[in-house]
């Protein structure tokens, strides 16, 4: 198993950003957590992971620009699906070779709604573990930055040592833009067992955000440390498909607005109210569910008025595995990872 602490960086909770910090802080409120602080690490990454892979990729191409990488994955694209005719007689070993490889994707497909005829490979990633200890940091991982993606299916098996509100997900489609990114981002979050959040940032503002609970369709789900789930996520035009573990928990379509956070569990008053330890406590903690209901609103009324003057719709980019660290250690390990590239009508 390959094993990398990718870039780090700290994320920045400034100025267009200050709003989404508090974006898992309803999340982190309810049902069965024990934080008391609100922490936005998942949602502030979303704005930072984009000067890494994406914006250090775009650096080494011709011109700085997008279509330089894209003509690059094309290309590559065009010499997998050239492997099509593995069934064809006097097939090379490479064909045969890559017709081995995509076996246990095409297996996998139908739980998608897919098989083999609607599109091919794009990567069949090693084993890869993305390990942080940084405060407020993150980190990536990618050995095929090369290849871009507009309609896909991106999978993999998900193993998270975390704490806090630390998360292990996926970025994609990004525009690789390290000021003004545009790109999307899934990622899992093991808060109230077990959280997925979607995110968009436009021109390197918030400007859509989604939560889904997986346990209220996968039953299946493991929120618990150093348990593992497989993450799916399927791309066709506006509409991102999200799987945990073979079931589709939610999907989002990239043309309509965001929807409002999730709100915390009222806090209950003591039983004895004239325990003052007891009623400061309480007290203290009714102002952190104020605060949070207070910056749910504006992060939505944040993400709401960006979408409206801002279009956060992409079409392709950029893709990596991502790990978000709140503090303390984080690890996330990903295998039976792999990248299947569907034909433009999605059949």
């Amino acid at each position: 198993m390959r094993r990398t602490s990718g870039f780090k960086t700290c994320l920045s909770l400034a100025s267009g950003m200050l709003a989404v910090t508090l974006l898992l802080a309803s999340i982190a409120g309810c049902g069965g957590t024990n934080s008391a602080r609100p922490d936005g690490t998942l949602s502030a990454l979303s704005t930072s992971v984009a000067g890494t892979a994406t914006a250090a990729k775009l650096k080494e191409s011709s011109g700085n620009e997008l279509a330089t990488a894209q003509a690059e994955a094309t290309a590559k694209a065009a010499s997998i699906q050239a492997t099509g005719t593995a069934g064809s007689t006097g097939r090379s070993q490479e064909q045969n070779a890559e017709a081995t490889r995509a076996a246990p994707i095409v297996a996998e497909l139908p739980q998608y709604g897919l098989d083999a005829g609607s599109g091919h490979v794009g990567w069949v990633h090693e084993p890869l573990t993305l390990d942080i200890s940084d405060y407020m940091s993150f980190t990536y991982g990618n050995d095929h930055m090369e290849v871009t993606a507009a309609d896909f299916v991106l999978a993999a098996d998900i193993t998270w040592d975390t704490r806090g509100g630390s998360g292990c997900g996926f970025m994609f489609r990004s525009n690789g833009d390290k000021n003004k990114p545009d790109q999307y981002m899934v990622l899992m979050s093991r808060f109230a067992t077990g959280h997925v959040i979607f995110t968009a940032l436009s021109q390197g503002e918030i400007a859509n955000v989604h939560d889904f609970y997986p346990k209220s369709e996968d039953s299946t789900f493991n929120w618990q440390n150093n348990a593992t789930n497989r993450l799916a996520i399927v791309a066709r035009g506006n509409l991102i498909e999200i799987y945990t573990n073979g079931t589709k928990i939610g999907e989002v379509d990239t043309t309509k607005p965001p929807s409002r956070l999730p709100s915390p569990s009222k806090p209950l008053p003591p039983l004895n109210q004239s325990d003052t330890a007891a009623m400061n406590a309480y007290q203290a903690q009714m102002k952190e569910y104020d605060d949070i209901i207070a910056e749910n609103e504006k992060t939505y009324q944040s993400a709401l008025k960006n979408y409206m003057q801002r279009e956060a719709v992409f079409t392709d980019g950029f893709l990596a595995m991502v790990a978000a660290s709140e503090s303390g250690r984080t690890v996330c390990t990903f295998s039976d990872a792999w990248l299947w590239l569907l034909n433009p009508s999605g059949k």
